[in-house]
């Protein structure tokens, strides 16, 4: 997007008038054409757009609740409850965003990796450099841009098997073991690679923007879940089940390895049927997700802990408006200098966006099934974690989510009410996922010198427009793309498939329909998962330790549990070969090219990171307009994803499945 605006504005710039019109007599005047098209109005209408979207997600987060409930569910919710929920749960964040800022923005220590791109993307474009023998940044970006552009050709479009390599699946065609092993989109991708930058960034962005610190914690995450802790469940010691299912998949599954079909078990009302749930099956989940949604409970109470012992001092002297005695960078001692936006404008979003969102609990309350008092407690949920996350997230580029906790904890409020549930997330995790997102521009902002008032404007007016926009896209294809979402109808080579929904429906099944008490409850398959809440909890306890022991060694405070733990984050949808292949790419990177040609990646690394999202991006874009939403489809040997049938198989005796052997 950056890219795109530029010529615009430069063109605005050259053409547009410069008369200064009157506003209103005594209102002063304006001026459709004030100067140059300089660094900051592009900084501030990249934040404008960067406002519809969710960090990972492209869209306002909410929306994919609208899809579930439409799509998935068949709920005829009107369009004004829709977008009362998307606008709330963005403005709530902006609000949660305004009252943490001297906390996540201000701090010298609150750095905001991800950053670090768009600043260096900024200064290439505007900047004028010395003439050298090597290349300017802007001649750079440029080139790799275009390279990216064109190479996102092949994996996009012509040989989409580029984005999941899996050659172990070539020489063992007839082994489900390993096909399991080696599938990088439905095994644990051992020896698989994508060369898609597409896949290397989509689920933890930027690995070239990352420390190596959290790279390293990552790793260690990585390696041990899906290297030691997966192969021992599911082979050494069949645990959940685990053989009866695929090893690796966001489906649900019935006690005799079929798919789950939740409409057997929904009364019209969109509740759990007891009777029909009991008389259809317990639901399963295959091994991989149910011990990733293990790691998600462990990784909410690592993250408290983590935030309460390493920054736990430093909060407090905030909270005591002890500012003075808080080490402030030059960015902030310079924005001072400006205006500031007043506290109150902040709340006011807060409350207001409070009050429509309990209106919309009565209003429409078959709709949404969530109590006024189940959304306060939403609110409250979303107060408390919001700062030990963006902690996490300033200073380590990772965001330690908490849509499972907060799902598990409303499951055991309101068991059987999926809509409910789904929800409450909304209102929860997601406004502090969108709190997150306005923290990081915040910060641009600080970095590129953005007056405060014009940030607040810019974010505010970016908001309203993008969500709205958002759920009027969305809503016309729900209305007018027959089949979306599902899989089991739609054309193989549809793009209209839906995972990351996908995966947000089977969650409102799980924590809303059947409850987590059914689950993870006394006599529940999964009730030994619930012991990593304690696990999570302690284990960051020696490292602190360790940290005041030894003050001098300096690499044991590094060790995060948090970001360990967020090495099995997000599958599914993730795939460990995604996982894998951005943690080579950021080893590369941040550890080789940084030792070995320092200044190279001082100059480079940063833009070279934005050129490759770019270019991907266009690219894109065009290959969906031109080619993908007209149908016109290839099929041959490498457009098929990974070449891995019986990667999805179960190995449990007995087990029917259709294209798969039975075992005796």
């Amino acid at each position: 997007m950056q890219i795109a605006v530029l010529p615009i504005g430069k063109f605005m710039a050259a053409t547009l008038p410069k008369k200064n019109f009157a506003l209103f007599g005594r209102w002063g005047s304006f001026s459709l054409n004030p100067g140059p098209f300089n660094i900051k109005e592009h900084v501030v209408i990249t934040v404008m757009a960067n406002c519809g979207v969710s960090i990972g997600g492209g869209d306002a987060y909410s929306i994919g609740a609208i899809t579930v409930m439409r799509a998935y569910y068949n709920q005829s919710v009107s369009f004004l409850c829709s977008l009362i929920i998307v606008l709330t749960t963005q403005i709530l964040g902006y609000g949660w965003a305004g009252m943490l800022r001297r906390y996540l923005v201000d701090p010298v220590d609150m750095w905001w990796p991800s950053n670090l791109a768009q600043v260096s993307l900024f200064r290439a474009l505007h900047e004028k450099e010395p003439k050298t023998r090597s290349l300017t940044r802007m001649k750079f970006f440029l080139v790799f841009m275009a390279a990216s552009f064109a190479y996102y050709a092949l994996p996009g479009y012509l040989f989409p098997i580029l984005t999941f390599f899996s050659w172990v699946c070539w020489a063992y065609p007839h082994s489900i073991t390993a096909q399991q092993i080696g599938s990088g989109y439905h095994g644990l991708g051992v020896g698989a690679f994508t060369l898609d930058w597409a896949g290397i960034s989509a689920y933890h962005g930027s690995p070239l923007v990352t420390p190596w610190s959290s790279i390293l914690n990552v790793a260690v995450g990585f390696i041990m879940f899906i290297y030691i802790i997966i192969p021992l469940c599911y082979w050494k010691y069949n645990t959940f089940d685990a053989q009866k299912f695929p090893i690796f998949s966001n489906q649900l599954f019935t006690a005799s390895g079929h798919k789950y079909d939740t409409t057997k078990i929904l009364t019209p009302q969109f509740d759990l049927n007891i009777a029909a749930y009991e008389k259809y099956s317990k639901l399963y989940l295959s091994p991989l997700f149910a011990l990733s949604i293990g790691s998600g409970f462990a990784r909410f109470t690592a993250t408290l802990t983590h935030v309460a012992l390493f920054h736990g001092s430093d909060i407090w002297k905030q909270s005591r408006s002890a500012v003075k005695n808080v080490k402030m960078d030059i960015h902030a001692k310079l924005m001072k200098s400006y205006k500031q936006v007043p506290q109150w404008w902040f709340l006011a979003l807060l409350v207001g966006s409070i009050a429509l969102s309990l209106l919309m609990c009565f209003v429409w309350k078959e709709d949404v099934q969530l109590p006024w008092w189940g959304l306060l407690f939403a609110f409250g949920l979303a107060f408390v974690v919001t700062l030990p996350i963006g902690v996490i997230q300033a200073t380590t580029n990772q965001q330690p989510g908490y849509d499972i906790i907060a799902q598990f904890i409303i499951g055991y409020i309101l068991p059987g009410k999926p809509i409910a549930n789904l929800l409450f997330k909304i209102y929860g995790r997601t406004s502090t996922v969108h709190a997150l997102s306005f923290l990081a521009d915040l910060k641009l902002g600080h970095y590129m010198k953005i007056p405060p008032r014009c940030m607040y404007t810019a974010q505010l007016v970016g908001t309203l427009v993008a969500g709205t926009i958002n759920l009027a896209v969305a809503w016309w294809m729900l209305g007018s793309i027959d089949n979306i979402c599902d899989v089991e109808v739609l054309h193989p080579d549809s793009p209209w498939t839906c995972p990351k929904f996908r995966v947000t429906f089977d969650a409102s099944v799980i924590w809303g329909l059947i409850g987590p008490e059914r689950l993870f409850g006394p006599g529940g398959l999964y009730r030994n998962l619930v012991w990593l809440f304690l696990i999570g909890a302690l284990l960051p306890v020696p490292i602190w330790v360790l940290s005041k022991i030894f003050p001098e060694k300096k690499w044991i405070p590094l060790i995060n549990i948090p970001v360990i733990s967020y090495g099995f984050a997000g599958m599914p949808p993730a795939t460990p070969t995604n996982i894998a292949s951005w943690l080579i790419t950021g080893m590369i990177f941040n550890y080789f090219v940084f030792k070995y040609r320092k200044e190279w990646w001082k100059k480079y690394n940063y833009v070279l990171s934005a050129a490759l999202d770019a270019g991907t991006a266009f690219m894109g874009v065009l290959l969906f307009f031109a080619l993908q939403n007209e149908g016109k489809n290839l099929k041959w040997w490498g457009t098929e994803l990974d070449h891995c049938p019986l990667a999805t198989c179960p190995t449990a005796p007995g087990i029917i499945v259709q294209g798969c052997p039975v075992f005796n």
